[in-house]
């Protein structure tokens, strides 16, 4: 017999917020993705030498690290709507003020951005969790993939707007201001509702102890490490592949392939770890692919494809199987939530710290051998690090640092 159900007023808000939650996600990587590939030519027009060009990478991550703790505090006292809502207020303005010319203006619009990204980051977790308790992974699952779409896209696109179509860096980054202002349209119509601040919890003087727990600080480090050398190569590939005598054209795709590489990780790793008894092989596997693609980019350039490929995807995995550490070495949502702020805190700290480093270690060096030999040693660290975040262990478990 037909299912002749007709949907419900509650389905349809459920719909609409999908909706809104991928709408959301497209916004959170694709306004920092979008921008290195276009440095070789915004550079020259902006006198920007490799350092600074670098902060441009940089000032989104010092938004992560320290606007993050702040987000449940804020979604407590006004609501999670209106502040992911404020969130993409803030991603607009900054890709409008990003795209006006000056200097100045390329990094205060770059600095809102990485506020606005921030606040979505840890809040859409949470609304997840809110109002599709039973499907997290599934959800989790698609945003992730969104997410890693939109950042390719972004990526990939950049270039010819710039070149083929004749809109300049700056028309070229303008574009962007679609994708926040489709979120806003959906969102807007949820801040008519009265929806309570869903339930958070942050690192109080119960989840103090993570920051002396030896196990904290491996996942901390497998995580700081992961986003070091992830945020590096986001920063500067397209750069060095200009370097080994690719097109700013073919550079840019190649930075989109990427970005779409990090995300296919999310949507096969959940399986995999439901089914393994702890994850330190996963862990070890995922970094020493890292390892071999940046290999790869230093002894035969000429298979970037390959290379680009595997460092995507192997940065992509170290991400997700970050996150889910936040869980599975914890024993309480209150323990969970003070790693997670932990984590996220020390290791945008570190990624921040990344591409103006390897900017200047390329300066001094007169070359990209140097920096990507230093990111492929943090990369057998991080390898380290994630066989000892992978055993079977929760923070009570182990001893104090």
């Amino acid at each position: 017999m037909t299912d002749t159900r007709h949907p419900t007023p509650r389905d349809a808000r459920l719909l609409l917020i999908l909706a809104g939650i991928l709408l959301i996600a497209a916004n959170l990587r694709a306004p920092i993705t979008g921008l290195p590939p276009l440095l070789p030519i915004l550079q020259p027009a902006l006198d920007l030498d490799t350092t600074l060009a670098g902060l441009l990478t940089t000032l989104p991550l010092l938004a992560f690290a320290f606007i993050s703790p702040l987000a449940p505090r804020l979604a407590r006292r006004t609501g999670l709507e209106a502040v992911l809502f404020a969130a993409l207020v803030l991603i607009a303005g900054g890709i409008a003020l990003r795209s006006l010319g000056p200097q100045w203006s390329l990094f205060a619009g770059t600095a809102a951005i990485g506020i606005g990204i921030a606040l979505g980051n840890v809040l859409l977790p949470s609304l997840i969790k809110r109002d599709f308790p039973t499907r997290i992974p599934s959800m989790t699952g698609a945003y992730a993939l969104t997410m890693g779409v939109a950042a390719a896209l972004a990526s990939a696109t950049m270039t010819p707007l710039a070149t083929r179509f004749g809109l300049g860096w700056d028309g070229a980054l303008a574009t962007m201001i679609v994708l926040p202002l489709a979120a806003l349209a959906v969102w807007w119509t949820r801040l008519s509702g009265r929806h309570n601040p869903a339930a958070m919890t942050t690192a109080g003087t119960r989840a103090a102890p993570v920051w002396t727990s030896a196990l904290a600080w491996q996942v901390t480090l497998f995580m700081g490490l992961n986003s070091f050398v992830y945020y590096v190569i986001v920063g500067w590939l397209p750069t060095i592949l200009l370097a080994h005598g690719h097109s700013a054209t073919g550079a840019g795709s190649l930075h989109g392939l990427m970005q779409l590489a990090s995300a296919v990780p999310g949507l096969l790793l959940g399986p995999l770890i439901q089914r393994s008894r702890n994850q330190k092989a996963i862990a070890v596997a995922v970094s020493l692919l890292i390892v071999l693609a940046l290999g790869g980019l230093l002894a035969h350039p000429s298979l970037a494809t390959l290379w680009v490929v595997c460092f995507g995807f192997g940065a992509g995995a170290g991400v997700t199987l970050s996150l889910m550490f936040m869980g599975l070495r914890t024993r309480s949502p209150e323990q969970a939530a003070a790693l997670s702020g932990m984590a996220q805190c020390i290791g945008y700290l570190l990624a921040a710290s990344g591409p103006p480093l390897i900017g200047w270690m390329h300066d001094a060096a007169g070359s990209w051998d140097v920096p990507l030999a230093g990111c492929l040693a943090l990369a057998l660290v991080m390898a380290v690090f994630g066989l000892l975040s992978g055993r079977d262990r929760q923070i009570h478990d182990t001893r104090p640092v």
